[in-house]
């Protein structure tokens, strides 16, 4: 999408990092009751602006993964006491183990099984024996339901974003779903345009949501507990690394 490549620094206009509060201590509470042992370090792949991580860094020391380098640099603005590294959630490997790892709405990008297992391997990697992680799709395909949304933010430094969301799925039959953005952008002299943005985001069932972790490695079940102002589709999927392996 361009909002993490030329657009990304109109990102915190479309999505304020004070919007993730309940989220983010909604995440801290289900990572904590899953993780044997003290919770310090956490991994987060695909941290994009860092949103969520403007509240987590409050608990654990942070280590912020996203294969956007421009959006990299929006969390940094917010988040410089985190370390920031450019890797890719199938593949990254950073040869080094947390007591938690996050994978927040990035993971909806992943439009393949294959490529969710891959993830979830990656997850598993990092993890020391008895770590937590939590996996938070926007949608399983049970909890589809194709919508419309609008909102928006204006900066301080004069400049204003609003947008209208457009969800939908065109293959009811295949693992994708379309998401349409258009944003109108104004700029500190007043003048506004528009900008169409665009992608495909993946539809699994619950069932291969749990496969794919199960089949990392993990414990995994769905976590139930939402915050009020969760998104209707949202769901959380809450893994252990078993603290005894063979």
């Amino acid at each position: 999408m361009r909002l993490y490549r030329d657009l990304a620094g109109w990102f915190h206009l479309l999505t304020a990092p004070a919007d993730y509060a309940d989220e983010a201590a909604n995440c801290r509470e289900a990572l904590a009751s899953a993780c044997a042992g003290d919770a310090a370090t956490l991994l987060e792949l695909g941290a994009g602006g860092g949103n969520n991580a403007s509240h987590l860094k409050r608990w654990f020391a942070c280590t912020l993964t996203d294969r956007s380098p421009e959006m990299l640099a929006q969390s940094r603005a917010i988040n410089p006491e985190c370390e920031h590294v450019r890797g890719d959630m199938r593949t990254l490997r950073l040869g080094r183990a947390f007591d938690l790892v996050f994978v927040h709405d990035a993971v909806s990008y992943l439009t393949t099984l294959d490529d969710l297992r891959a993830t979830a391997a990656t997850a598993f990697t990092h993890l020391r024996p008895g770590g937590a992680a939590l996996f938070a799709p926007d949608y399983t395909r049970e909890s589809f339901r194709p919508s419309t949304d609008h909102g928006g933010h204006d900066g301080p430094d004069g400049r204003a974003l609003r947008y209208l969301e457009w969800v939908r799925d065109a293959d009811p039959d295949d693992s994708r779903y379309e998401v349409d953005m258009v944003y109108l952008l104004r700029t500190p002299d007043g003048a506004v345009r528009s900008v169409h943005d665009h992608c495909e985001e993946g539809l699994f069932t619950e069932a291969e949501w749990l496969a794919a972790l199960r089949g990392a490695g993990f414990a995994a079940r769905p976590w139930p507990a939402l915050p009020e102002d969760a998104a209707a589709g949202q769901r959380l999927f809450l893994c252990q690394r078993p603290a005894a392996e063979a």
